[in-house]
């Protein structure tokens, strides 16, 4: 994967970053072709072939800043709850409030995911590491609550996530992080 310190023109290399996280967003990977990128970012192909040997690996490092940002709103939107069980139910918070911005097009790990069938590409890692991620901010919540088991309340809440996330998106259904919500407060001790 390519890095940003090995990158001698950063603001080239955002533009097209932003360009392509927009462009498979907002119609998925496969549907999103290089002229595309190449015409919504206004860098030329040879520039970004000199940086990514395929379309993948961009799409891959697309991904990655897509982590890195989301990762630190859903974390800096969490922690603002006072106690750690209020930090854990406000996960569900930060998720109604994402589901009511015009462009969320679900989870764009999900989505790439799903989109791609070979686990070994680079954008199969990317998503894989994000949920990681995920689940190990969600263990750190679990843990300063006190949880009997962290790992377990963790990964109960990760699905949870993942499914407010699918069933906003696929049912149109907003609301479906206050019905998460809901759920999650049972896990937790009265």
């Amino acid at each position: 994967m390519l890095y940003m310190d090995d990158i001698s023109n950063t603001e080239t290399m955002d533009k097209l970053l932003a360009a392509t996280e927009r462009l498979i967003y907002a119609g998925g990977i496969c549907a999103t072709g290089m002229d595309a990128i190449v015409k919504s970012s206004g860098v030329a192909r040879k520039t970004i072939y000199r940086y990514f040997r395929t379309k993948d690996d961009l799409v891959a490092e697309a991904l990655s800043k897509r982590d890195e940002r989301w990762m630190r709103w859903f974390i800096t939107t969490s922690n603002k709850a006072d106690t750690p069980a209020e930090r854990l139910l406000a996960t569900f918070d930060a998720l109604e409030e994402w589901f009511f911005t015009p462009d969320f097009r679900g989870c764009a790990f999900i989505n790439a995911a799903g989109e791609i069938g070979d686990a070994s590409t680079p954008i199969r890692a990317v998503a894989k590491e994000h949920k990681v991620k995920l689940r190990n901010f969600l263990r750190e919540l679990a843990k300063e609550y006190g949880a009997d088991d962290p790992d377990e309340l963790a990964r109960q809440f990760l699905i949870l996530i993942d499914g407010a996330i699918t069933v906003a998106l696929v049912m149109d259904n907003k609301e479906a992080a206050r019905d998460a919500k809901k759920l999650a407060r049972k896990l937790l001790r009265p």
